[in-house]
Parts: C-alpha cells; structure tokens; sequence
C-alpha cells in the first residue's frame, strides 16, 4: 500500500512540474493575449453585476410601491405560493384571540363541492355555516377561511382553481376572493347587493371578471372587474320577478361578454359591454309540445355556440346562441328538447367536450356531444346528486387510448377524477382509473342540536334529527363510532355522565335511551317512552346513579340505577309537571352537609324547582320547593358557580342581560352582575375545568347567546373586559359544551346542521381584562360619557349630596368628612339617577352590600362609597333601559282592544292594578305619584282626594296616553 501511495505521489508531481513547465513555456504574446482576456471577462462580469443590483435596487422599489398601495408584492404569500400546505402538524401559530375556531364538523348540503385535487393531494372546497373549508383528505386536515357573519350563501373557484369566491345573504353581506394556494382574502366587496345579499356568484374563464347575482325580490345582476379593486360594478341590470328567482350563473368560456343564468321556469342570456348589460328570456313553454319540467342547470356547450339546460324531468333543452349580422352574437333560441333519461338531472356541467350530469337516483352519466352515452356510474349507491366537480387535471391511463376505443370496447369511460355532493351531505371522490367510489365526509343532512363531550377522554359525540350519532376523535380527528336509528327518530339531547360509564339519549319523540358510550350499545333495549313531548334536557347526578330528563310538555323524569340480581340496571322512577311554562334548564348538584344528590329545574315561569329524590317512589317523583326568584325577567339557564369565596352560589341568566348569585341554602339572591352584553342575553353556561398547564387559581365559563360563543373570567364583577365573544353559528346556537381538559368549546348551530371547534386562549382573554385597566376604570365605558361624561358627574353631585342629607341638609354643624353614603340612601341615589327599581330589587342591592362580607367577618356593611355605588348602579341598572315596546307587550296583557285595536285600560282597572297587582300601593302613594307626574295638589285624608284623582286621569287610557301625558316621555323617546 506505501509503494502505491508513493506512485500516486510522484505522478501528481510530475503532472504539476509538467504544467508548471508548459506555462513557463508559453509565448509572451499568447500569454498577453490570454490577460487581455481575462480583464475583458472581469469587466463583463463587473457590469452584468451592476445590471443586477440595479434591477434588484428596482424591484425593491416597485415592491415598496406595491406595499404602499396596499397591493400583495412579488414576494408576499400570494405571489410566491404553489399550494396550500396543509399538514397534520402544522406550525404551532401564536394564538391572539381568547376563541380559535379549530375544526369545522358538518357541511352546507345545499350549496356546491369543489375538488382542488393535484397530483399529491386530494383536498375539496365545501362551506358550513359562514365558513368556508378547505380539507385535505390526504393530510386529515383543515384551512378554514373566516370572514363572514352569514351563512354562505353561493361558492365558486376559478377555472386553474386558484381563486375562491364565498358570498352570504343578510345584514352587510360580503362577497371574498380567496387565494386557495395561502388562503389569504386578497379581496372583500362590502354590501354590493344590499336588497338581500348574493344568490349566485360565478368567475369568467380568466378569472379577470365576477358576477355576482343579488337576493332581493328584483334581482340585480352586477359584473365586477374585481382585478382593478373597484368599488362599483363595469355593469348591471335589474331581473324582472315575473322571471323566478336566478339561482345559477355562468360565464360564456369562449367569451367573457356572454353568460347564462337560469331560474326553474326561465332561462337568461346576457351580453354586456363597457357601460350597458342587457338580457334575453326566450319563451321555453310555448316552443315545445311536451312537458320541459323545472330547470335545473345550463351550461355552455360547443364552444360557447350552443346552452344546454337540463330538467328535473329527465329532459335536455338544447339553445342555439345566434349571430347578428356584424358577427357579434347577441340572442338565444330554443331549437330541441331531448328526453335524456327518465330520471330527473338534478346537476350538469361540462368538461373535455363531454356533458356529465348527475340525476335523481344518484348516478352520473358522460355524453359525448351529439348526446350518446359513452360511460355511466351506477354502482355506487348514491342519494340523489347536488354537485359534481371534476378535476383540473386530466389522469393517464394505461388500456384507454381514447374515446373511440371505449365506445367500440365497452370499456368504462371516465375522463378525469370527480367529487361528487348528494343530498344527504356525503362527498364522494371518484377515481377515474380504478373506477371506484371512495367517500370523504358524510355528515349530517337535518338539523344538529346535540353535543356532548366525554368527561375523561378526547372524545365528542353528535346527534341529529338525522337519527345519527357520531363520537369523534378529538386528538386524531377520526370518527370513533356511529349509530343509525331509525328515520323517525331524531336526536335531539345527548349528555354523558360524570364518569363516562354511560351516554344518554334524548330524541324528539319523547325516548330517553341510555348506551355503552364506547360500542353505543343500549342498555335497555328500546329505551323509555314516558313522554310524548320532545326531550329537551338531560342531566346525570354526580354519582352516576340518577338521570334527569326534561321534555316540552313542561315535565320532569327521573331514572334511576338499581341492582337486580348480579347486574345494575336503568328503571323509571317518576314524572313531575312541575312549571306552567316551557324548562329553561336542568341541573344535579350535592348536597353540603352530605354526599346526596340534588335536582334542580329553572323554567320561564320564573321558578326554581327542587326535588325530592330520596323520598320519592316509584311512579311519585317529589318537589321539595319551588321558589319564584324573579319579578319581571325570564330566566334562561343556571350553573354551579366555583368555590371561590367561603359562601356556596347558585348561578342564574335571566333574559335582561343579568346574572345573579343565589345562595344554595337559603335560594336568596346575593349578588347580582351585569352579563355579557352581546346583542342577546345568555342562553347556556358550563364552568371549564382547570387546565393541567394552566393556573390552577384561575377560573373561567363558557357561555353561547342566540349566536355567538364567549368566555368570561371568575369571579364575576361585572367588568366588560374580562369577556369576549364571537359568532359561532349566524343562524343560532343550540347548544355547548367542553373537552375534558378544558381547552375547547364545542357549539352546535342546530339549523345549519355544522359543530365548530374553538379553541381557547386563557392568556390572550387574561390580556385583554388587563388591557381594560383595574379599579372602576374598565366601568367608565359602561357609564354614557365615560369618566368626563355629564352622567359620572350626575353621580358624584348626587353622592355628595346624600352626604349631606344623611347628616341632616338643615344642620349648621361642621360636616363630617366622609367617603360613603348610609345603605338608606341608595333607593333615593339610584332613583335620582333615573333608574326606577321594584321594591324587591332594592332589597337585593341593600343585601348585596349589606352581607357582602358576613361569610369572612360575621360582620354586616352598613354604608357603601363612590366606586362600589358605580359598580352595583351599573350591574343592577337595564342596559338597555324599558323599551315602548315592552310597555306596549303589558298594555296587550292588561288590555281590552278599541274600535281601532288598539289596547286600552280604563281609569278604574288601572288603578285597581297599581293597588292589587304585584308590588301594591297605597292609596297615598298612589296620589303621591300622580301628584308629582300630573301636576295637581291632593290634600291627605281628604275624603275627595280619590275623585280628584279620577278627575285627572282620562277614562280611556291607551299606550300613548300612559307615556306621554302620564309619564311625561317625549313620543319619540325609549325609555
């Protein structure tokens, strides 16, 4: 090995001396011709470098332009993306919202699906809720595009698919494009049809052009260049009613000037130019003979020279688009009506110059272009078909050379991968090779309004009155099981129990069923049917040993487990009508001096029901109290409020926007706080368990309104900080509930049949309380001015001078310095203030002071200063103050109708109400508040003050009447 290496030493040598000899050996003259090269290759490399950095020194600059006019630069996502890179582990974002929507579970069946399919992936666009979704089926994940308050009225992508636009119906309707390649909204139209939102929306072939089809009883057709952000249309034009309402819309792909749209009676062709949009409707019925049917879909055909419109009767209305005389096409008439098949086509498109459409019984059939059939998929076992979307990309195949040879073969034809939507929210992807059906997502088709979420493990169960339950895999976002029942039950609550032993039922025809929550098995066959009336509430006891159910006809059940022989089996107990108007919500607790459950039920009669378990027998289920705990509110869901003080509170929602603690003992009200203040009040609460990385001191509720998901920070105070709510469902949210280890909400939007996943952000919501500021700052905003508003400095004077008048206002004494005001004083500061309590609610602010620290030091509060005054005055006072509106609800109840409708109550009956009816009055309150509204005097103890008081009031007193002369409120005022 040494003499080898030695060799391969010495040759390199040589090889070195070699070259060293050739170069000294070299002429001058080529030597100097060779640097004269080598300087001309240095100057040209010098100025090829400076060409560089003055195009690169340009670019920046455009960049910087581009960026200023608020444009997207060359190297911002949407310029530099290929494809959107979902992955199952994606790259942990940092979350800046208290409430992250997570995951989309369930899919608007109504509107189209659209594959995104590529070569490495399978990935569809659908929408749910005002959501749209894109979901990779190969990496089992989601990219969720958020923008709108509505539901996502009409979907469409470009023909490359790397434009999505999303539209809505409603209050400040949107219409997005979206890059699908980032996901990123590149451009927003903000209420461009505001007589309803958008019907249909559609891209021409280079993407340049949108149209978007308005809602309103008068359709308005509008065409955007969207490309050029303008704020107004190139064109529009206004559809004539008599028309039907357009649903579908589509650009010609051989020219963007023409488009087709179609209602179920007519179809309209448009051309349009820079300023003018005009349309055609040729009468369809009075061409053919035989029965056409409603319309479902047209498309154009042939190069653009031909419209076909499918039927639901199974026929194909073919439309010859004509020329003018200059050549510029500009009408359209029907010349055939070919019976296709004998199912109805419920979607069509076209694609490589075939027409493929899906029907009635669920199967897709290829034409070619004189209308053969070259290839029908049959086998699949669909339901009827909503949408078809084929792939952008053509596959290859091996065996199929091309359409000839299928035909003459009878070999399956299938030009390119689908994916396909029917009516019963299923996609199903089809592969063109393998000629196999493969479905993605089969969700549910009727409405969903239970959820429920293991209490130990990552597992959420859905149920809808499609008779399906579901348990997911929150972890690996697979579903774990499912069940089918029969179509005509309808699930309608489910709940588990405290320990995750047991999954139960509740289903709209009164059935209450308890199942194994891992194989979904019943635990007594059949169920119980104790009640004809929809089950609307279903609680466990702590122990696992009872469960509650409510239904709509206002009762309760219990069931209970008991031992029979070797086995512990579910039997009735026994059914209580307890409330006189609809079951607000359920609720077990424990007893404090033991470990006995306890049954609580809170209806809209404004009572607090509770139950007697233990001595309650077989077929006689017991009530213990009932306890009426508002006046005026309707109260709407209740939760066991946290130990976080030595005394234990019942929380209560009421419909004003209230919450109230009340003791658990005792059932009297302790506190009472301003809740969130959403548009709507509270509809449903549930205290989040502690998370394991969290603070263990720190505690927090989950709460839904009529439409958004929130989370509020313990204890409560009232601050508007310490709460954050979004939309969840636009349409309405039925129902929550929480992972066991208390990191993400679950909301069902019943109707829109979708369940949203949020995740929650404890310290981006522990930011924003901190934000608001501390003390009585976060309050100012609540206050009509804030800090240096006329309202705050109503408050202060009027504080001061209850200083005065609880030190006597005539005393001539030196005034003690004081910071608070005797608790005697706040009915009189609180009505000053114009806010007009009952005499019920002022003994709840005097006991809320009053015992607000008895639990700590067994000691009462007798006075309160400035800052804790502010706080009760604004988590007592109505928020939104007494609206005509309600005046004019009592005026119905209390009533007789005119001669005009109008609701009226005499003189007598009002002040027989005034003096018998809820909180009494005297006679001498009564002339005392005439007295000070009308203006007269009456003299005490006089036997003719009554008739003066009659005399003063009209006989007939209406709404109208009562405000304004009576109460003296402008006609224009809520008050």
């Amino acid at each position: 090995m040494a003499e080898v290496d030695r060799e391969e030493t010495e040759l390199i040598r040589d090889n070195d001396e070699g070259q060293q000899v050739e170069e000294e050996g070299k002429k001058p003259r080529e030597r100097k011709e060779e640097e004269e090269e080598e300087e001309e290759e240095e100057e040209e490399e010098e100025e090829e470098e400076e060409k560089e950095e003055e195009e690169e020194e340009e670019k920046e600059e455009e960049e910087e332009e581009e960026e200023e006019e608020g444009g997207s630069g060359p190297s911002s996502h949407v310029h530099t993306a290929t494809s959107l890179p979902l992955s199952p582990e994606q790259e942990k974002r940092l979350i800046t919202h208290p409430l992250t929507l997570n995951w989309a579970f369930g899919i608007n069946k109504t509107l189209p699906v659209f594959s995104l399919l590529d070569q490495d992936r399978l990935a569809i666009l659908f929408a749910c809720s005002h959501v749209a979704v894109i979901y990779d089926h190969t990496s089992n994940s989601q990219h969720l595009l958020q923008g709108h308050s509505n539901p996502i009225s009409c979907l469409c992508v470009s023909e490359d698919r790397r434009w999505i636009v999303s539209a809505d119906k409603g209050h400040d309707s949107l219409v997005i494009i979206w890059d699908s390649y980032t996901g990123i909204p590149v451009h927003t139209m903000f209420d461009c049809h505001p007589e309803g939102g958008v019907a249909a929306v559609a891209l021409s072939k280079d993407s340049k052009y949108l149209v978007t089809v308005g809602a309103g009883t008068v359709q308005r057709v509008c065409i955007w260049d969207w490309t050029n952000e303008n704020e107004v249309p190139v064109c529009k034009v206004d559809i004539s009613p008599e028309l039907g309402c357009q649903k579908h819309i589509i650009f010609n792909p051989t020219d963007s000037c023409q488009l087709l749209s179609n209602s179920t009676s007519h179809v309209l062709f448009y051309t349009w130019d820079k300023e003018t949009m005009r349309y055609e409707a040729p009468e369809i019925s009075k061409t053919f003979m035989g029965e056409v049917g409603c319309l479902s879909q047209t498309v154009f055909h042939v190069g653009g020279m031909q419209a076909l419109t499918a039927t639901l009767t199974g026929n194909m209305l073919v439309l010859d688009v004509l020329r003018s005389g200059t050549g510029h096409r500009h009408a359209i008439k029907p010349t055939k009506l070919i019976s296709l098949q004998k199912n109805g086509i419920t979607v069509m498109t076209c694609c490589d110059s075939f027409i493929v459409t899906g029907d009635e019984r669920g199967h897709i059939k290829f034409y070619d272009e004189n209308f053969k059939v070259i290839s029908c998929l049959t086998d699949f076992n669909l339901d009827p078909i909503t949408s078809i979307s084929l792939s952008k990309e053509i596959p290859t195949f091996s065996g199929i050379a091309n359409t000839e040879d299928c035909v003459l073969n009878t070999e399956p034809f299938v030009s390119r991968n689908l994916v396909l939507s029917t009516v019963s929210a299923a996609v199903v992807h089809v592969n063109a090779q393998s000629r196999s059906a493969q479905t993605i997502i089969k969700e549910h088709a009727e409405p969903l309004n239970a959820v429920a979420c293991h209490p130990q493990h990552p597992l959420v169960a859905m149920g809808s009155y499609s008779g399906i339950l579901k348990v997911w895999d929150l972890r690996h976002k697979v579903t774990v099981c499912s069940k089918i029942f029969q179509t005509d039950e309808q699930i309608h609550c489910i709940t588990y129990d405290p320990q995750g032993l047991y999954l139960a039922v509740g289903f709209v025809s009164g059935v209450v069923k308890v199942m194994d929550p891992c194989t979904l098995e019943e635990e007594v066959e059949g169920g119980f049917k104790y009640s004809h009336d929809c089950i609307t509430n279903l609680a466990f006891s702590h122990n696992s040993s009872y469960l509650a159910a409510a239904d709509a006809g206002k009762a309760v059940m219990v069931f209970h487990i008991c031992k029979e022989g070797m086995q512990y089996v579910w039997q009735y107990l026994g059914k209580h009508r307890s409330h006189y108007k609809p079951i607000q919500d359920l609720l077990f607790g424990v007893y404090l001096d033991s470990t006995e459950p306890r049954l609580l039920s809170l209806g809209m009669d404004r009572r607090l029901v509770e139950y007697d378990l233990q001595n309650s027998r077989k077929d006689e289920l017991l009530i213990l109290s009932s306890e009426r705990i508002e006046q005026s509110a309707v109260p709407t869901c209740m939760a066991w409020y946290p130990p976080l003080t030595t005394e234990n509170f019942l929380l209560i929602a009421s419909d004003l926007n209230k919450l109230k603690l009340l003791n658990v003992t005792t059932k009297m009200c302790r506190k009472t706080l301003l809740g969130p203040t959403y548009g709507s009040p509270v509809k449903k609460m549930i205290m989040l368990p502690s998370c394991k990385d969290g603070n263990p001191k720190s505690h927090y509720m989950a709460y839904i309104t009529q439409d958004k998901v929130g989370v509020q920070i313990l204890p409560l105070d009232g601050n508007p900080h310490k709460s954050s709510a979004l939309i969840c469902h636009s349409l309405g949210v039925s129902h929550l509930a929480c992972s066991h280890d208390g990191k993400y909400i679950f909301t069902a939007g019943g109707s829109d049949r979708t369940v949203f996943s949020w995740e929650i952000s404890h310290p981006a919501l522990e930011a924003a309380a901190a934000l608001g500021g501390k003390d009585l700052i976060p309050f100012y905003t609540l206050l009509e001015g804030g800090r240096d508003g006329e309202l705050f400095k109503a408050i202060k004077d009027l504080f001061y001078y209850c200083q005065l008048r609880s030190q006597n206002i005539d005393s001539m004494e030196t005034r003690q310095v004081s910071t608070s005001i005797p608790l005697s004083e706040v009915p009189y500061l609180i009505r000053a203030l114009g806010f007009y309590p009952t005499e019920q609610e002022l003994e709840d602010m005097q006991n809320e002071v009053k015992f607000s620290r008895y639990a700590e030091t067994g000691k009462y509060v007798s006075d309160i200063d400035l800052e804790e005054f502010v706080k009760l005055y604004l988590n007592h006072r109505l928020p939104c103050g007494i609206s005509k509106y309600d005046l004019y609800k009592a005026f119905q109840v209390l009533g007789v109708p005119d001669e005009n409708g109008k609701p009226v109550i005499t003189r007598e009956e009002l002040l027989e109400l005034l003096q018998a009816r809820g909180e009494h009055m005297t006679e001498e309150e009564l002339a005392e508040c005439f007295t000070n509204l009308l203006g007269f005097s009456v003299e005490e103890q006089t036997p003719d003050s009554e008739l003066l008081l009659e005399s003063n009031l009209p006989p007939n007193i209406t709404m109208d009447t009562f405000a304004t002369d009576i109460l003296r409120f402008p006609s224009h005022e809520c008050f």
